[in-house]
């Protein structure tokens, strides 16, 4: 499968962007493709998660990397980042921060690794 990763916090206002974003634009518009999403929140409690993911009504499934494990192997510094995975697990696509630019890219990327 083609994996999305994304590493995120609930204080980092371009994260909560990013995820506002998430169903529509990555997990509905990719249903039913080879694709995996992972948002990993970065650094914060599953309690303080659960309440954030909650009280935004999220029903997709967040990853939690409290001790930064995960994220220390993909990168040293900023959130949010994001990495797609081809198929053979290698890293096809790697951004940092959200815009419009970035969210259009990362489509971009799940594309051509989805083909």
């Amino acid at each position: 499968k083609v994996v999305l990763i994304s590493f995120w916090a609930t204080w980092c206002p371009p994260c909560r962007l990013e995820l506002s974003h998430m169903q529509k634009d990555v997990i509905d518009r990719f249903a039913g493709e080879d694709l995996v999403v992972l948002p990993i929140s970065r650094g914060e409690t599953r309690q303080k998660v659960e309440e954030y993911i909650t009280k935004m009504g999220y029903s997709f499934p967040v990853g939690l990397d409290e001790e930064q494990t995960i994220y220390k192997q993909y990168a040293s510094n900023y959130i949010p980042r994001c990495f797609v995975i081809g198929r053979d697990g290698v890293v096809v696509y790697s951004g940092v921060g959200y815009d419009e630019a970035v969210a259009a890219e990362v489509k971009e990327a799940i594309d051509k690794a989805l083909l």
